[in-house]
């Protein structure tokens, strides 16, 4: 189990259990009239076929050995919490942007002009989400 691949696609599997076992507490109905929890049960079957294949194919190509970089995990769950506590207080636009300005740190490489589109991409995604389907997100 020293293949970063095969870990992925383990936990890739994992994740999808844990929505799949989630969206059977909705109600699913049918193809033709589906229920509350089809979407994501559908979601979460095609995610973990993604993470069989994930795993199966670290059997057949070169493995990676698993390395945790605890910075990038620090930085990563800052920004998520970041996200969610600028996005309840002040609003989510600023949350957005902190969102991708403080996980792009994790990365390989830092670009501010490149953090600024996709900002500007997820904002107006989170105004179509509003506006479109009428979710009460805290825009402003």
């Amino acid at each position: 189990m020293n293949s970063r691949n095969f870990v992925r696609g383990v936990v890739i599997m994992a994740i999808a259990l844990l929505f799949g076992i989630v969206a059977l507490n909705y109600q699913l109905g049918t193809l033709a009239r589906s229920g509350a929890g089809m979407f994501p049960f559908m979601v979460s079957c095609a995610l973990f076929v993604v993470g069989l294949i994930t795993a199966g194919r670290s059997f057949f190509i070169e493995r990676l050995p698993v390395d945790y970089n605890v910075k990038n995990i620090v930085l990563i769950l800052t920004s998520l919490v970041g996200f969610a506590v600028i996005s309840e207080y002040i609003n989510m636009i600023l949350g957005i942007v902190f969102l991708v300005f403080c996980s792009t740190f994790a990365g390989t490489s830092y670009s501010v002009f490149r953090n600024i589109k996709i900002s500007v991409c997820l904002i107006a995604i989170a105004f179509a989400f509003k506006n479109f389907l009428g979710l009460g997100l805290p825009l402003y």
